[in-house]
């Protein structure tokens, strides 16, 4: 059944793929100019189906190199529409070379349509595989599919992944139980402990599991080899959970140097001419953020005047980039003297400091919509770690490893951490492994999906003060 599902999963796939790549085709000819010079006369469609034809083979062929049709179940649908649109812009290419390959100069293929048919197949195709997405989610949900899950480590990693699952029901995972060196026989979170990690091989066999996440992130290289060595009978995939903070941070790529292997354990992504391009990204978006809602900042700062007695704008310091201080603009949430008898102190959800219409402005941040001014005088970048106060800065740096290397770029005003959820008062480690991956990862794709994330969550977060 199984096998099944997956088939059919598949094969659905990729019929939505040639069909809206078929029907986006269709589009860009009847959507090419229509006009004819009078020694000229517009082909009909039948003319161009071998060139259909030489698309989709090209699409489909591409798309199989990204493996866009394994059927990955953690990834997002903005991550799968970033490689569909990649994907798709590739095979364009291909579909052009083969055609002029195969017909010569026997076919007239018009740019424009060229163009229409691009765009189209983006579009068309990315809805599809989003609705396919969606369609695949709601069949894990019923049991469709559902991959049986070991999870070896019940310690704090461990329950850790089974919370994210049980939260995850569209993801088609099925947690059979842990494996633990201690914990034998116990119930962990409502699991079983099913025996010890050296009878890893035994408990897949018996339990026919499909996939084994190893949660042990305090475990030696050796510690790993050994445990995987055991698996290595059944047809079974391995995952296994990291030292977050000495890992995931640093992205291992393999290189040469003259034949010699070398893994790179840290190459700083921003730098040199990607630095000019976030920097005119956050130029040009926070412009025209600023503009759109100018007549929403003048309205919030009218109501921060009536609602309590102080300035409606004010300035705090924070440290940003190379750990530089700057003027970090708000709208004041909390009474004027908020901490005149307490000094700096660290905000929290329910903060008795706060006025009323601070209340509703941190609900929603809404109190940090000035700091596109920020981005725009260059203090900030629209996406990167939050800033912190001085005073934190030399609290944190004291206790958190490579915490400051967060200063490596600009503040920004949304980040890695702020989209999973790591808001307002929520763990600084926690926020510190999530800022770390952001440097050693950046892209300006992700950036965008920072960006896109933290609209759709704006009027939703639970972690907002």
């Amino acid at each position: 059944m199984k096998h099944y599902a997956q088939l059919v999963f598949t094969i659905s796939l990729l019929g939505v793929d040639v069909a809206l790549t078929c029907l986006a085709f269709v589009l860009a000819y009847f959507l090419r100019p229509r006009e004819a010079t009078p020694n000229q006369v517009i082909p009909p469609f039948t003319y161009y189906l071998g060139m259909m034809v030489l698309s989709v083979i090209a699409l489909v062929a591409v798309f199989f190199f990204y493996r866009l049709y394994h059927l990955n179940r953690g990834i997002t649908r903005l991550d799968e529409l970033y490689s569909v649109a990649s994907a798709t812009s590739i095979s364009i290419i291909v579909g052009m070379a083969l055609t002029t390959f195969v017909y010569r100069t026997e076919i007239d293929y018009p740019r424009t349509m060229i163009v229409y048919f691009w765009v189209s197949a983006i579009v068309l195709v990315g809805l599809g595989r989003v609705a396919h997405h969606t369609f695949r989610s709601a069949m894990y949900r019923r049991g469709w599919d559902e991959s049986r899950l070991l999870i070896v480590g019940a310690g704090d990693a461990g329950q850790t992944i089974l919370e994210k699952i049980r939260v995850s029901p569209q993801l088609g995972y099925r947690p059979v139980g842990f494996l633990d060196y201690e914990r034998v026989g116990e119930m962990t979170l409502g699991l079983p402990v099913l025996g010890g990690v050296d009878q890893l091989g035994d408990i897949v066999r018996e339990h026919k599991i499909d996939e084994v996440i190893i949660a042990l992130p305090e475990a030696s290289h050796q510690d790993l080899l050994s445990i995987i060595s055991r698996c290595e009978d059944g047809r079974v995939n391995i995952k296994i959970f990291p030292d977050v903070f000495q890992i995931m941070a640093a992205e291992v790529n393999v290189g040469d140097l003259n034949g010699l292997p070398l893994l790179t354990m840290r190459d700083i992504a921003l730098r040199g001419w990607r630095l000019t391009a976030k920097r005119i990204v956050d130029i040009v978006l926070s412009a025209i953020v600023l503009v759109f809602i100018s007549p929403l900042l003048m309205l919030i700062a009218l109501l921060v005047k009536i609602d309590s007695r102080g300035p409606a704008l004010y300035w705090q310091e924070r440290m940003g980039l190379d750990a530089r201080s700057f003027p970090c603009f708000k709208f004041r949430s909390m009474r004027q003297d908020a901490e005149a008898e307490t000094g700096p102190v660290w905000a929290t959800r329910d903060d008795p400091r706060r006025t009323r219409a601070g209340a509703f402005l941190r609900k929603y941040s809404l109190d940090e919509l000035p700091q596109f001014i920020n981005v725009f005088l260059g203090h900030m970048s629209l996406v990167g770690p939050r800033p912190e106060r001085p005073m934190f800065v030399d609290q944190f740096r004291q206790q958190i490893p490579r915490y400051m290397e967060r200063h490596q770029l600009k503040a920004g005003i949304t980040g890695w951490a702020q989209v999973n959820g790591l808001r307002g008062d929520t763990s600084i480690w926690d926020r510190t492994k999530y800022d770390l991956y952001y440097i050693e990862h950046w892209s300006l794709w992700l950036d965008f999906k920072i960006m896109i994330l933290t609209a759709l969550r704006f009027l939703r977060d639970p972690a907002a003060i």
